[in-house]
């Protein structure tokens, strides 16, 4: 029963941090905070009742790994501190899954759980890229403009790659002579296409980021909250940073948005349930 507390903690505690990350863009600290002391005291009620030190110290493991993750990808600017906080929350609840779910895991619940963090926060983000896109006109242009200067690194790129794994394939097919001529033909294409595809898409990122994602305001419009371009970290100015800038003489300003990815970390968990390790799924379903 406390397993289950713990994990319905971690999943209504996520979604809320989700709903004030959409709607606000910052994510308030007391609800990781809550999180992580729920989950550190229900650890150490349940190693009392087990009568074994393990629970809580696998969560003081988990939790504080996940939180020096989560700073390393908040001080290279990809990730905001609540993010980063939230998914230590998670692991300081959540070392491991309750034994009412019956779920198969080839690596551990917290292994699976931080790769399926990645795997539906990429999905996540393409159809966050796709969602501006439409609501901002500007976004298309640029990127047709950005692949029509590429031209030719994409033509450059996609011969040396189609070479390669052409001479790669036959020399394949010679000392194993099992494979056909027509799969190191397809292993030639699919693979070949899947790094074209991924620098297109890594182009329509990349157009979504400078046009949706930075834009110039009057300083009057200028909140608390909100990221100046400048910053390399994702962390919004504070009441008296923004006095100061206001009192700078400055007319406008350019900040910047990014990816509201608080919503990855309760859908993560429901693929997690669901489907279990995220990299044996891609491995079925490109073998």
């Amino acid at each position: 029963m406390l397993e289950i507390i713990l994990f319905l903690v971690a999943f209504v505690g996520s979604v809320l941090a989700s709903y004030f990350d959409l709607k606000t863009t910052e994510i308030p600290d007391e609800i990781p905070y809550m999180m992580m002391a729920i989950g550190i005291v229900g650890n150490l009620i349940k190693s009392y009742l087990v009568w074994s030190y393990w629970p809580f110290l696998l969560s003081m493991i988990i939790g504080l790994g996940f939180l020096g993750f989560g700073f390393i990808m908040y001080f290279a600017g990809q990730w905001g501190g609540g993010d980063a906080k939230i998914l230590s929350a998670i692991g300081f609840l959540l070392p491991s899954l309750p034994p009412e779910i019956k779920v198969n895991f080839f690596f551990p619940f917290p292994l699976s759980f931080f790769f399926n963090v990645f795997l539906v926060g990429a999905i996540y983000i393409i159809l966050y890229a796709l969602a501006m896109s439409i609501k901002n006109k500007k976004i298309w242009p640029m990127f047709f403009n950005s692949l029509k200067a590429s031209a030719k690194i994409i033509v450059v790129f996609s011969s040396a790659l189609i070479l390669f794994f052409t001479v790669f394939g036959i020399i394949f097919v010679r000392y194993y002579p099992i494979l056909l001529v027509k799969d190191a033909v397809l292993f030639t294409v699919v693979i070949a296409s899947s790094f074209i595809g991924l620098f297109i898409l890594w182009k329509f990122v990349k157009a979504v980021e400078d046009v949706g994602f930075k834009k110039k305001i009057p300083i009057s419009e200028l909140k608390v909250g909100d990221v100046p371009i400048d910053y390399k970290v994702w962390e919004g100015i504070t009441e008296k940073e923004l006095k100061k800038i206001k009192k700078s003489g400055k007319k406008y300003v350019w900040i910047k948005e990014g990816v509201r990815f608080a919503p990855t970390f309760p859908l993560a968990l429901i693929f997690t349930l669901f489907f279990g390790d995220g990299i044996l799924v891609l491995m079925n379903f490109f073998v």
